[in-house]
């Protein structure tokens, strides 16, 4: 599903370019759960956002199902963000102004349209069902997580990223949140790829790729 030939990412630096991904080679099959580690600094998440669409790199192919995303124009990088990625990010993203179901309503709309039924039971799903109508200032870290978990599953992604989920969670939320993705991953099949610092968040996954200072150091099965 997800296939990286010698990737490499650049950034310039002023006069000079800073090279974050050197020659990056890597291979996720459908299904998969895997987990990317590594100290900070060290490339995971620039990996994590060039998986996503959310940038392209300076060289190198990367091949998302069957399209080439390194030749894509912008509008199709969006498209395909829209409706076969599902993201959770550190910080939750919600926005602030709208309940919990709005902001689940909200991911629908990059997906072809808002169906209430389908926010209402995927907010049912991650155990949200009476806090439906809560704004994020309302709700506890570990059930802002979940709200964007909804948002993401809502559309019903073939590729779900993560990227430090629990970096703002208690313990308990944290653990919280890792079996709700555990379980969504074994009931539906999703790629899941985890961005983690956390060596007990990855050993959930079946497949941990170890990263520093931009390359691939080694792979272990978990």
């Amino acid at each position: 599903m997800i296939k990286f030939d010698n990737i490499v990412k650049k950034y310039p630096m002023g006069k000079t370019e800073l090279t974050v991904l050197k020659g990056i080679n890597l291979h996720i099959k459908q299904g998969e759960m895997v987990a990317i580690m590594g100290p900070s600094g060290s490339g995971k998440t620039t990996m994590l956002n060039l998986i996503g669409c959310l940038d392209v790199p300076t060289s190198g192919s990367y091949r998302l199902e069957d399209s080439e995303v390194s030749r894509l124009s912008s509008g199709e990088l969006a498209r395909i963000r829209g409706q076969k990625i599902g993201f959770i990010f550190q910080t939750f993203n919600l926005l602030s102004r709208l309940t919990a179901l709005a902001n689940v309503e909200l991911g629908m709309t990059y997906a072809g349209g808002v169906v209430r039924k389908q926010a209402l039971e995927a907010l049912d799903k991650v155990g949200l069902s009476e806090r439906i109508h809560h704004r994020p200032i309302e709700l506890s870290g570990g059930e802002q997580q979940r709200v964007a978990i909804a948002r993401a599953i809502v559309k019903n992604p073939a590729l779900f990223l993560a990227d430090e989920p629990t970096g703002q969670l208690d313990s308990h939320s944290g653990a919280e949140v890792i079996s709700l993705l555990t379980d969504l991953h074994a009931e539906r099949g999703i790629t899941l790829v985890v961005v983690t610092h956390d060596a007990n968040i990855a050993s959930h996954c079946k497949r941990i790729i170890h990263v520093k200072d931009g390359e691939i150091i080694a792979e272990e099965n978990a």
